[in-house]
């Protein structure tokens, strides 16, 4: 329901909005919003040759000498088109327009996402086939039955979640979703109420959401490319900032749901897992800066190159569970790569609707006014301008992951990389989750309608991630 009505009122306030600017005089064009790409320059005015001539006479002596093409002046730009029209641009557009946001949503995120999903479903099938997804829940179920007690013990969704955490864990984005997807469809198979969220699986996304990851393999590719002096040194803060924003889920959910986590099951897992990140981070942090970026680059790769060949040795090793289901062990990968591929397609009108409302959101302004307000909300209490600076990014990450990589690019390029902005931007960028999107994606995966207080929640763990990112940037760096 919070999902549906934010849904709504961002389309209904965010065009309207539009339309007050265009009848006031203060937006030129709406085309943009429908047919414009992302940077684009916006049109501000037009005029004939001769209008402008009488308008801006020196700029039109500059044009007439000159083939038709784009000259700059102040904040403006003017350009001469091939029929004698003189367009002045000024600034550029936050976002694709709605038909590009449809197509590129479908080329650029949806046809990957088929792939993605097609392979490692397939995978995921043949630990189903080889027992393997049994073996490992049983081998979970003390832990889980703690945190998700509603489901079974031994249930499948164990695995699949485990599988998640995981591929999160090691900045394996594009394989933790299909496993994501899988733990959301076979939690549903128990669901009672079909078109509400149940509490496991509530539990699970707002986990999810939180990302403990250990190795930011994208951030420090785009640190790297911004060059900055020590790439990797990101990696601490960000270990940091999303164990707490996990544990912050765990607890948040936890409370809602009256699940009582001290026990020493919960408390011993918590314990070695801040063990192994620790131990991790000791032997990282003692590494130069190309060989820690070589390191962790490898290791991501390694484990999800290791997963992959566990997965196929293992069903060769009990080929028999293929035989008593009369299949092979290709013909499995084959039926669950099927299943893949029927989930991406009843995702994409999901996928579709969120950024699109999103698209619109952007483009008529109400982003930036949203934004400008927060900037000076916190002049008034004396925030560090530097922190100001690297709100955009945190703003915008529940929104879009492109637009707030976009906020992150441009604090680096224009603050620096190894500025206290750009510092914070890459962990506000690396250590939270694009919300909306998720929602939308792993509830519309299996036709969940009532997300009851996942949005809540969700957002409350964001500002949690921010709040200690500050205070672990501030202290670390």
């Amino acid at each position: 329901m919070v999902l549906s009505r934010f849904w709504s009122f961002i389309i209904a306030g965010s065009i309207l909005y539009i339309l007050i600017l265009l009848a006031s005089g203060r937006l030129y064009t709406i085309g943009n919003i429908v047919n414009g790409k992302q940077n684009d320059a916006l049109v501000v005015a037009e005029y004939s040759a001769s209008g402008f001539q009488e308008k801006d006479s020196a700029m039109f002596s500059l044009i007439q000498t000159a083939k038709p093409g784009a000259y700059q002046q102040g904040e403006n730009q003017y350009t001469l088109t091939d029929n004698g029209i003189v367009q002045i641009t000024q600034g550029h557009q936050a976002a694709d327009g709605i038909f590009i946001t449809c197509k590129n949503t479908i080329l650029d995120l949806w046809l990957p996402l088929i792939g993605y999903l097609t392979f490692f479903c397939g995978l995921l099938h043949l630990l189903n086939d080889s027992n393997a997804m049994t073996k490992l829940a049983k081998l979970l179920t003390p832990l889980f039955v703690k945190i998700f007690p509603e489901l079974p013990a031994g249930h499948p969704a164990y695995g699949f979640m485990t599988m998640n955490f995981a591929a999160n864990f090691l900045g394996l984005d594009n394989a933790a979703t299909p496993f994501g997807l899988k733990a959301m469809e076979s939690m549903q198979e128990v669901n009672t109420e079909k078109n509400r969220a149940s509490n496991s699986q509530i539990m699970f996304l707002c986990l999810h959401a939180a990302g403990l990851t250990l190795i930011p393999t994208s951030i420090i590719g785009y640190r790297a490319a911004q060059n900055a002096s020590n790439p990797a040194d990101i990696m601490l803060p960000c270990i940091i900032t999303s164990f707490v924003g996990t544990l912050a889920a765990l607890v948040f959910v936890s409370i809602k749901q009256r699940i009582n986590l001290l026990n020493l099951v919960v408390i011993g897992v918590i314990t070695t897992i801040s063990a192994i990140i620790g131990l991790l981070m000791f032997y990282i942090t003692r590494l130069g800066g190309i060989e820690k970026i070589h390191f962790t680059g490898n290791l991501s790769n390694a484990v999800l190159l290791f997963i992959i060949l566990a997965i196929v040795v293992y069903s060769l090793i009990n080929e028999k569970y293929f035989k008593i289901n009369q299949t092979n062990i290709f013909d499995s990968f084959v039926t669950g790569a099927k299943d893949g591929f029927t989930t991406g397609v009843r995702v994409l009108p999901y996928m579709i609707a969120m950024l699109v409302a999103l698209s619109i959101f952007r483009n008529s302004g109400l982003m930036d006014i949203i934004m400008q307000g927060i900037r000076s909300l916190m002049n008034l209490f004396n925030v560090d301008p530097q922190i100001t600076n690297a709100i955009p990014v945190s703003l915008m990450r529940p929104f879009s992951a492109g637009g707030s990589r976009g906020f992150m690019l441009d604090a680096m390029k224009t603050f620096g990389p190894d500025s206290l902005t750009g510092q914070l931007s890459c962990l506000f960028q690396g250590a939270a989750e694009t919300t909306f999107y998720v929602i939308a994606l792993y509830f519309g995966s299996v036709s969940i309608k009532e997300t009851r207080y996942t949005l809540g929640v969700m957002l409350l763990v964001d500002l949690v991630c921010v709040l200690t990112g500050i205070v672990v940037c501030k202290m670390y760096f």
